[in-house]
């Protein structure tokens, strides 16, 4: 039985929990051992983006439109697959210019504006917003369902709650406490929060296996699998309405697809662990294909368990958003119940930590600082502000939670879950043109930006804000029925006269419309300024590693001192000197006091500032304490067409460094092949020679005693004869394969390519050595098949590589007790002839080089009768066949040798 004490202890055990793992990966981290520093990881906490809206919202959503729902997984599983080139080059950027948030990025693509700053962190407040309703809904939401266990029917009462007594607000306050604990323990947010990515990557698991959990119980305990289900839902006329009316409106299914995708990337939490969180370009390639599989598993079971919620809960008051939940409920599993309670909780913290960490970052760098820099500047240069920054962070967290809950009471119980999401969706894809555009147009300007994200936001609000208030009862009904005094055309959802659209597809339509309009337009009324060009180029520019290009663009007058100052009010005294010591070590300095005042001191004193206060504020600051001169357009084109110069020489030089380093290494190999083939020249020679000598000194040795004693008796002298005889047929046949070896190796020999039958040639060779194997007492053991194995190849010089293996086989065996088995068998697409021996084996040693030339198995005092040349020949035989040979040698169980040549192919 689950009672409201389990719940509560369960939930606070389980904030609890993360909150251990951010403790225990933050203490790692300060000890020099990342946690996070892994690919997978940084994947997992990509998987943030799965919020209460997917743990619940899916099943909602696919209840009342089928697959409907895909298209919100399909547009981020489609746009990773950019992430090596587009997320890459935004990693670069904010790395280098130690940018802290999305109004960051934008403000200082676009000269590091604080106006277009505070813009971008407005609308991400307003448009995240509902989304962190969401959240506070499904928490809220499922805690009172969770309360009424196993009834599942009660209605949710928490719009007719007195404020104190909604659990909503002290969920969101919960939560606010959680969110300072986990980001806001440093003042440098461009800093990783190792702790934070490490719980949000261990939520990640819990909720993906909460979700399975509760979709194979209810595919396969409560069904006999997704064909039973399926047939089921069918037969109750649920199955097709699902599947048919989901794939309606292609035009909805691009909308969401698309902005789907932007959303994947412009979400301040996305942009935050994306982004800021990264720890290396490398996770980059693991996510791309990691992330798309963990949508596609969170998703595997959200069609069955609509289905069977509609199945079990027809003709009840269950909305489909708690289908996770009640299924469990209604068939009285309480472990798998608490569990999915869990993993709807464990999606919705993640996020609002995550995107409050975010948007409170944005608030004070964006909002709060703008307005208190003129301030600041008369501040001592020893005051210290991080504790006062670091509490207007903690504060705008508690404000942003605050402002989700009184969405949460004003409109949120108008909208499902999904619904609400979109929403917010909507909001954030009206940075896609600013960011993504800017990154690739060195055009785009202050003004164009302003400008589409004005009036791109004005129709969100128009089209999609202001009808959440109008449908909740807080703004008159007749607003969307008619339009603003009456006017049709100004209908908020039917806005111009168009209609058939849904409410996201039109507001998508329009914002972007006017969005990417206004930002042309007046991006070329006029052309970019010195700080929007110089920043257009290291934007634009930044995978061609010019990260740094912005130094060689100050001019002015500074004082270390001062910038030390400066740093040491916003960092503390401890943190702003040692990082400036450390810079002083990188320029190859012993002090601080030895640093230049020149671009390159300034510059990295103002992206410190820059992951303190953003980099907006950080260059008023900067300026408040350093002379700059104005640099005209003329000036800045002329810095950039040198550097742009510079770089292509210096890639010009890379690319003949690397072809001369390639050239090198091919001359090197070269030579070491020469030189080794003058080394086999010489062992060959010097083999060669060896070999002659030796049957040369007998016959010499023998003649001459034969000369000299005319007497010998008549058995002596035929004995010695004997010997001449066979001395002078082993020169022969030395004399014959070393011609044989120079034709195949010189590409001179006569080869036959006919058609021949392997089986044949095997049971020949085995007929003609017959008798040689009878002389040694050698039994011969065959497995062959009865079938032909016919291949194309050269008869007699097959017959030549049986006949080698077999006698050299017969030389190892012990005499009377040697076996030798000849195996030839089918192998897929070749044939494969094995000759394998009871004799003592091959060295592990001598393995490798068993078919060199004169090289003969065995000690120097039991090597064989031989050349040493019939192994070399056979090989070179087999490869020219188009085969292989190999040895094998388990030493106590004698040796193999087996070649193999691909079958005849078959006619068309």
């Amino acid at each position: 039985m689950l009672t409201t004490t389990i719940v509560v202890i369960a939930s606070l055990g389980y904030l609890g929990l993360l909150f251990a793992i951010a403790y225990w990966a933050d203490r790692r981290a300060d000890q020099k051992r990342s946690v996070i520093s892994n690919a997978t990881i940084y994947a997992l906490s990509l998987a943030v983006y799965c919020t209460a809206w997917t743990f619940y919202g899916s099943v909602g959503r696919a209840a009342a439109t089928g697959i409907g729902f895909l298209p919100i997984y399909i547009g981020p599983t489609l746009i990773a697959a950019l992430w090596g080139t587009l997320l890459l080059k935004m990693v670069r950027v904010s790395k280098s210019q130690r940018i802290t948030s999305i109004a960051d990025f934008i403000a200082s693509r676009y000269g590091k504006s604080h106006l277009l700053g505070g813009l971008v962190t407005v609308i991400a407040v307003l448009g995240i917003v509902p989304y962190i309703a969401l959240q506070l809904k499904a928490i809220s939401r499922s805690f009172t369902i969770l309360l009424t266990y196993p009834d599942v029917s009660m209605p949710n009462p928490a719009d007719s709650l007195p404020l104190l007594q909604d659990t909503t607000l002290y969920v969101a306050l919960l939560l606010a406490a959680f969110t300072i604990l986990f980001g806001t323990r440093h003042l440098d947010a461009s800093e990783r929060h190792e702790g934070m990515v490490a719980a949000i990557a261990f939520e990640s698991i819990v909720k993906l296996v909460a979700f399975l959990s509760v979709g194979i119980f209810v595919t396969y305990q409560l069904h006999d699998g997704f064909t039973d289900l399926f047939d089921k839902a069918e037969n109750a006329g649920i199955l097709n309405p699902l599947i048919i009316d989901g794939m309606n409106g292609y035009e909805n299914w691009f909308a969401l697809t698309l902005l789907s995708a932007l959303a994947v990337m412009m979400l301040p939490r996305q942009y935050q662990v994306a982004v800021v969180e990264n720890s290396g370009e490398q996770h980059l390639r693991r996510a791309v294909w990691l992330f798309p599989l963990y949508l596609f598993l969170i998703n595997i079971f959200v069609i069955p368990i609509a289905l069977a919620g509609q199945l079990t809960f027809a003709g009840e008051n269950v909305d489909a958003d708690t289908f996770v939940l009640t299924l469990p409920m209604a068939h009285h599993q309480g472990s798998l119940t608490l569990l999915a309670f869990l993993g709807g909780m464990s999606a919705a913290t993640g996020m609002v930590i995550v995107e409050t960490i975010a948007l409170s970052t944005m608030v004070c760098n964006d909002l709060v600082m703008p307005l208190l820099l003129k301030r600041w500047k008369q501040i001592p240069p020893n005051a210290d502000l991080s504790k006062l920054l670091l509490r207007i962070r903690r504060g705008a967290i508690i404000l942003i939670l605050l402002l989700g809950f009184l969405y949460f009471r004003l409109a949120g119980e108008a909208y499902a879950l999904v619904s609400i999401g979109l929403i917010s969706f909507s909001a954030v894809a009206q940075f896609a043109p600013a960011m993504i555009i800017g990154l690739y147009w060195r055009g785009g300007t202050r003004s164009g930006a302003l400008a589409g994200l004005l009036s791109g936001f004005a129709i969100w609000v128009y089209t999609l804000l202001l009808p959440s208030f109008a449908k909740s009862g807080w703004l008159p009904a007749g607003l969307l029925e008619h339009g603003p005094f009456a006017i049709e055309l100004l209908k908020p959802q039917a806005l111009f006269g168009l209609t058939g659209l849904n409410e996201i597809t039109h507001c998508l339509f329009w914002s972007m419309s006017f969005n990417i309009g206004a930002y042309i337009l007046f991006s070329l009324w006029r052309t970019p300024r010195v700080d929007e060009a110089t920043q257009a180029s290291l934007f634009v520019d930044a995978l061609k590693n010019q990260q740094f290009l912005g130094v060689g663009l100050w001019r002015g007058t500074a004082e270390v001192k001062e910038l030390l100052h400066l740093a040491e009010r916003f960092l503390g005294n401890e943190r702003a000197r040692h990082l400036f010591q450390a810079f002083a070590k990188r320029r190859k300095l012993t002090d601080i006091k030895q640093l230049p005042a020149d671009a390159e001191t300034v510059y990295f004193a103002e992206t410190l500032l820059a992951g303190a206060i953003g980099s907006a504020s950080a260059r008023v600051m900067v300026s408040s304490v350093t002379t700059e001169e104005t640099l005209g357009m003329d000036e800045v084109l002329h810095i950039l067409d040198e550097a742009s110069q510079i770089r292509a020489y210096s890639k010009e030089l890379e690319q003949k460094s690397r072809q001369l380093e390639r050239a090198t290494r091919e001359l090197k190999e070269a030579n070491e092949r020469l030189q080794e083939l003058d080394r086999l020249k010489d062992d060959f020679m010097s083999s060669v020679t060896h070999e002659l000598r030796t049957p040369l000194a007998s016959i010499r040795a023998f003649s001459e005693i034969l000369n000299d004693d005319p007497d010998i008796a008549l058995d002596e002298r035929r004995r010695f004869l004997g010997i001449i005889v066979n001395e002078t047929k082993r020169l022969s046949r030395l004399v014959n394969q070393v011609l044989d070896l120079a034709k195949i190796e010189s590409g001179r020999a006569d080869w036959n390519a006919e058609d021949v039958d392997l089986l044949e040639i095997v049971e020949e060779a085995i007929s003609s050595t017959e008798q040689l194997f009878a002389d040694h007492g050698t039994r011969v053991i065959r497995t062959l098949p009865e079938h032909t194995c016919v291949v194309t190849g050269d008869r007699d010089r097959l017959m030549q590589v049986l006949l080698n293996l077999l006698s050299n086989a017969n030389k190892f065996v012990p005499e009377r007790t040697g076996k030798v088995t000849v195996r030839l068998q089918s192998k897929q697409d070749r044939y494969e002839v094995s000759v394998s021996d009871n004799g003592p084996g091959i060295a592990a040693e001598e393995l490798p080089n068993i078919f060199e030339k004169f090289r003969q198995a065995g000690s120097a005092s039991n090597k064989p009768i031989g050349t040493g040349l019939g192994l070399p020949i056979s090989k070179k035989i087999v490869e020219h066949l188009g085969g292989t040979i190999w040895a094998e040698s388990t030493n106590e169980n004698g040796a193999i040798f087996t070649f193999a040549l691909p079958k005849k192919k078959k006619a068309a």
